[in-house]
């Protein structure tokens, strides 16, 4: 009896988280991740992730840590200036715009929330600066609560694997939302943010070799190393 191709059956999304974690376990985690494991504050995840929006993690981190040791709380964080936050995290992506809505979130912390960072996702999304991406991020890594947080990687990988067809992040939340299993939910950010930052690039992917040779049906993926 002939096997079925790839394309034909189901994706095998436990074998592939299986494999993912094994894979990932010597590479360095997500910066936003390793925030909310050393710190375990849902306020410093929250922080980390507006300034990790389109900025690299080796620049993220020593920011994120650098503006911590200056406030780590949203009373003490009012107490900073604008500039000394834009100094702080300098030079991580729009400095400038992510420190006014730093104060502007942590003014919104203390008026509405009683200085507490709301754990659920509609309420997140009302704070500026905020969108779906790091309102899931702060749900998963901040909460240890069920989100599925979609970023470039999250997106492209999914598509490129075949488990879903998406044209944007949104579709592909909603997708993973309706398909991927919830024992998954948390982790499947960091392993894929893991993955294609080291493996899975967005330009010719390290498909030599890679552990995923057979289950990953490469959609898209013209060229390759």
């Amino acid at each position: 009896m002939r096997k079925a191709s790839t394309k034909s059956r189901e994706f095998p999304i436990d074998q592939v988280v299986r494999i993912l974690r094994r894979a990932t376990r010597a590479l360095p985690d997500p910066s936003v991740t390793m925030v909310g494991k050393k710190w375990k504050s849902p306020f410093l995840v929250l922080i980390s992730c507006i300034l990790s929006l389109r900025t690299k993690d080796e620049t993220t981190l020593p920011a994120s840590q650098r503006l911590f040791a200056l406030a780590d709380n949203p009373r003490d964080m009012l107490g900073l200036s604008a500039a000394q936050i834009e100094k702080a995290v300098y030079p991580v992506g729009f400095y400038r715009t992510k420190a006014r809505n730093i104060l502007g979130i942590c003014r919104d912390l203390i008026e509405k929330f009683d200085g507490q960072v709301p754990d659920d996702i509609d309420t997140l999304l009302t704070l500026k600066g905020v969108g779906r991406k790091t309102a899931n991020l702060v749900m998963t890594e901040g909460f240890g609560k069920l989100g599925v947080c979609v970023d470039t990687h999250v997106h492209r990988i999914s598509n490129r694997f075949g488990y879903v067809r998406t044209k944007t992040p949104e579709e592909t939340e909603n997708a993973l939302r309706n398909k991927l299993p919830k024992r998954f939910w948390i982790e499947y950010n960091s392993l894929l943010v893991m993955w294609g930052q080291n493996v899975c690039k967005p330009v010719s992917p390290l498909c030599s070799g890679c552990p995923l040779d057979g289950l990953c049906r490469r959609v898209g993926v013209l060229t390759s190393r």
